[in-house]
């Protein structure tokens, strides 16, 4: 072989080193820029998010109140005075202790009491039904008194229901003075109940259900007797029924077309 032919030899195995090496290199150039475009989408994600993510933190602050000082350097002492002691109507104010009052009122005005107790049972279709049965005397001790029954299954809406059949149940005493005006004998079932006027500072002679229910009734001084059942509930109805068969001298005498002095006469 010549010179020539071995230079073209040499020259020939350099141009495909140099084919390989291109061919090698395109790959690689076309996965960096892959790799490149990768990275800025995945900057331009990142770059939304942090965007969202300050839009949702400003719109979950909540807004700064303005002091009712501010400016108080530039604002004279009326002003000043205005915003530190906001003045109300006192009409409002009048409504309102109103109301306070008269809730009050309602509150206290009527006094609760519960006589008695007792578990009931109703025989049904698949056994004993068990309930209980509260007896309540509601009275504001100013005349005015009802005896009243409920039957629940739990203790406190039997009462609860006692003393609204209570309220719906009131009866007006006619009061003498602290007394009553005359004699009288309640009934209610198997009970008597003998009611008797009495002396000033004699107090309530009575015991049980007749007593609550005079107390109540605004009763002061009076003598009674239980004649017949003692049983609280009907010992309760046969006072009420003495108190609501009470009248005045007068009212009889109106009802008989007469004076009081004519009844006075005529007695």
């Amino acid at each position: 072989m010549t010179e020539q032919d071995k230079e073209n030899m040499n020259s020939n195995q350099e141009e495909e080193k140099k084919e390989e090496q291109q061919t090698e290199a395109q790959p690689k150039t076309e996965e960096v820029k892959a790799d490149t475009e990768v990275t800025v989408e995945a900057e331009a994600v990142v770059a939304e998010a942090v965007v969202a993510e300050a839009v949702v933190a400003e719109a979950a602050e909540p807004e700064e109140e303005e002091d009712e000082l501010t400016g108080i350097e530039e604002a004279t002492e009326q002003e000043i005075v205005q915003k530190v002691t906001k003045k109300t109507d006192p009409r409002k104010r009048r409504k309102k202790r109103d109301r306070s009052s008269e809730k009050g009122k309602e509150a206290s005005e009527w006094i609760e009491k519960v006589v008695q107790i007792r578990r009931v049972t109703k025989v049904v279709k698949g056994g004993k039904k068990l309930s209980f049965r509260a007896v309540v005397i509601v009275g504001n001790a100013k005349g005015q008194v009802g005896v009243g029954v409920g039957k629940a299954l739990e203790v406190i809406s039997a009462i609860q229901k006692g003393v609204v059949d209570a309220k719906k149940n009131l009866v007006i005493v006619p009061l003498l003075n602290s007394t009553i005006p005359h004699q009288i004998i309640g009934r209610a079932g198997a009970a008597r109940v003998l009611l008797k006027p009495a002396g000033e500072g004699t107090g309530i002679k009575a015991g049980g259900a007749a007593r609550t229910v005079l107390e109540l009734g605004g009763v002061g001084d009076i003598l009674s007797k239980s004649l017949g059942s003692r049983s609280p509930l009907n010992v309760a109805r046969a006072t009420i029924s003495g108190l609501k068969g009470l009248r005045k001298f007068g009212e009889v005498a109106k009802l008989r077309g007469l004076t009081i002095t004519e009844m006075i006469k005529a007695s």
